[in-house]
């Protein structure tokens, strides 16, 4: 397993909550997460990965809606 980081969900019903990913091997994470709702991958929502103005290499994953 390579290096990991934590990110931050902002939006969406998982907001606040925090994920671990892997990073490629540029040391980037993925460019999405779908994130499971209490009803599995039927309720799952898709946050995409922005970077943190003017704080290096930081980065949120910013709610865009459902999954299906």
């Amino acid at each position: 397993m390579g290096s990991t980081v934590e990110i931050s969900l902002v939006g969406g019903s998982a907001d606040g909550e925090i994920v671990t990913v892997e990073l490629d091997s540029n040391d980037r994470p993925p460019l999405t997460h779908h994130h499971l709702g209490p009803t599995g991958l039927a309720g799952a929502e898709i946050y995409e990965l922005e970077s943190v103005a003017g704080q290096g290499s930081s980065w949120i994953y910013r709610w865009r809606g459902s999954a299906v």
